[in-house]
């Protein structure tokens, strides 16, 4: 079995981010692709990211009706920061006969290097990239057997322009699933700090502790 994750902190989910894991689908003839929200993500550690409870349903909205997407909770369910090293291993562990590919933009790549214990990523899954070869800067150092590049669709979104378009109470219409538009609508993420409701409870905003880079 071949198997794509996608890990991220989906906060939220776009369009971008379902054309990546279709394209890596298909360049790779993946069985699965499994879709893991970020519990607390190293690198966002000065950041505001949303609930686990809100992101994590997002992304099961915006996966709903494929039937190769997964989501899974794997990385919220611990306290402190998630490292992907610790993310891959327990995959790899549930199913040893399968082969990993970890999906990811060109931006991550070129930070790869700077994550926990790369190398030891490495041996357990391959990196398949959004984007085309040359594209990545010291993260295109690693070697051709290691990274794939599963191309581009060339649709400049990203998931910081979409919380300003919702703060701004502008439209989300083509840049997330229309779910997730509705989801966001409905619980009013990502405007002002709400003081009750359903964004409270699950803490529409957390800010995220200090921690390790990933």
């Amino acid at each position: 079995m071949r198997i794509g994750l996608f890990g991220g902190t989906f906060d939220p989910p776009h369009v971008g981010h379902l054309m990546l894991a279709e394209w890596a689908r298909e360049r790779l003839s993946l069985d699965r692709v499994l879709f893991v929200p970020a519990g607390q993500p190293p690198h966002k550690s000065r950041t505001r990211v949303s609930a686990a409870a809100a992101r994590l349903a997002m992304t099961r909205l915006a996966v709903r009706g494929h039937p190769a997407f997964e989501v899974s909770a794997a990385e919220l369910a611990g306290e402190g920061p998630s490292f992907t090293l610790d993310t891959v291993r327990a995959f790899v562990a549930r199913a040893p006969r399968a082969r990993f590919f970890l999906l990811m933009g060109a931006d991550s790549l070129d930070d790869f290097h700077r994550w926990r214990e790369p190398q030891r990523i490495l041996a357990l899954a391959t990196l398949a990239v959004g984007g085309r070869p040359g594209a990545a800067g010291p993260g295109g150092r690693l070697g051709s057997g290691r990274v794939v590049w599963v191309g581009n669709p060339g649709i400049d979104v990203s998931s910081r322009v979409i919380r300003q378009r919702a703060r701004a109470g502008r439209s989300l219409r083509y840049l997330v699933p229309d779910a997730v538009a509705r989801y966001i609508a409905r619980h009013r993420l990502y405007r002002a700090r709400p003081s009750g409701g359903v964004g409270a409870r699950a803490g529409a905003y957390a800010r995220a502790p200090r921690a390790r880079r990933a």
